[in-house]
């Protein structure tokens, strides 16, 4: 009778442990995974062929926002997710050209260059800063020295455009422009990245900004319902509330009641990207989010994405987004589908880094 009563309340224990937080680690990411990986390997192989064929000569790329800094940064970190390097293997050349073009196209301000048709220079810049901090010591020693000294200039850039003075609503994130004085998530969750990025690879990133930064999220979060909203609490709440989500984890608000709530709110609303306009960048964060979270929200989720985006893939190996054309949705595709290879660093989870 005892040995019944203490299974039972063991039983109820790890139960209640795992609504606290948020994560059922009995469904191990690995094993969803497992019933996929036969079809995503070759389908994430004829992506980066794809991009290996239509990437410029100088290290761009065609289509809308090609020439940003932005495209080549985010068909970099695609490389990455796959495992490839800059210094060996068949993708090292492409992965070369983009950190060389990406190098070049830095101001003499600091900032990487939006190109032609960019949205706002700081997207760019904050993407590139993104992927030149992941790609730092995997490459060269002479474009190792390049990178160092680039990245410098470039964290300095987004530290300043934080800086500037703004409203209460707004202060603490980014928007367009390196002076801009409002704010908005999507361009604020870039940055946050760089930084929490930079800071893992020993770069001297203030806790300030990082805590800033969170706070500017929170400012965007509905406490009832769940979910961020973009420059408003409810606005692209479909698309966006993967992204807050991400970055509270990255930024270790493991296991939080805000967390836990997002991830329910993503997990009974992710079906609404199927006509969202920005369907990919949604699937894109709600990817990355949701396995962190692991447990029912990444099984669940998992299943959904592979299901539906597996068999839209262009027989080229491109994936179309309805955002940005063919190059963007096949990038933004191929991080989604990664993110249990775990190559990026900055999807590592590191709960020392900000230890004193």
């Amino acid at each position: 009778m005892s040995i019944s009563m203490n299974t039972a309340l063991l039983g109820m224990l790890f139960v209640l442990l795992s609504a606290l937080m948020g994560n059922a680690q009995s469904i191990a990411p690995s094993t969803v995974f497992s019933k996929w990986k036969e079809q995503v390997d070759p389908a994430v192989e004829r992506a980066l062929n794809y991009l290996v064929k239509v990437q410029n000569d100088d290290g761009s790329f065609p289509e809308q926002y090609g020439t940003s800094s932005g495209i080549p940064a985010l068909a970099g970190m695609a490389f990455l997710s796959r495992g490839h390097l800059p210094t060996e293997g068949a993708y090292a050349r492409p992965l070369n050209q983009i950190i060389d073009y990406i190098l070049a196209r830095q101001t003499r301000q600091g900032v990487y260059s939006a190109g032609h048709g960019g949205v706002g220079p700081m997207y760019a810049h904050n993407i590139a800063t993104l992927f030149l901090s992941e790609v730092s010591g995997m490459v060269d020693p002479e474009r190792q020295k390049l990178i160092h000294e680039s990245l410098a200039k470039a964290l300095n850039l987004i530290l300043r455009a934080q800086a500037v003075k703004k409203s209460e609503r707004h202060q603490g994130g980014w928007r367009y422009h390196p002076n801009s004085k409002d704010s908005d998530t999507s361009c604020s969750g870039w940055a946050l990245m760089a930084l929490r990025s930079a800071k893992l690879n020993g770069a001297a990133i203030p806790n300030q900004a990082i805590e800033d930064a969170v706070a500017y999220l929170y400012k965007n979060y509905d406490r009832k319902e769940g979910h961020f909203g973009y420059s408003k609490v409810g606005a692209h709440k479909e698309s966006l509330t993967g992204m807050g989500l991400l970055c509270l984890e990255l930024c270790g608000q493991h296991g939080r009641p805000e967390t836990i709530k997002a991830a329910d709110f993503v997990l009974a609303n992710y079906r609404a990207l199927e006509t969202d306009k920005f369907e990919f960048y949604g699937n894109y964060y709600n990817a990355q989010a949701m396995f962190q979270m692991g447990g029912k929200y990444w099984a669940t989720y998992a299943d959904w994405m592979y299901q539906r985006y597996l068999k839209l893939q262009k027989e080229n190996g491109s994936w179309y987004s309805k955002e940005a054309g063919h190059v963007y949705g096949t990038c933004i595709m191929t991080l989604a589908f990664t993110v249990p290879y775990r190559q990026l660093p900055i999807y590592q989870r590191d709960e020392t880094v900000d230890e004193e």
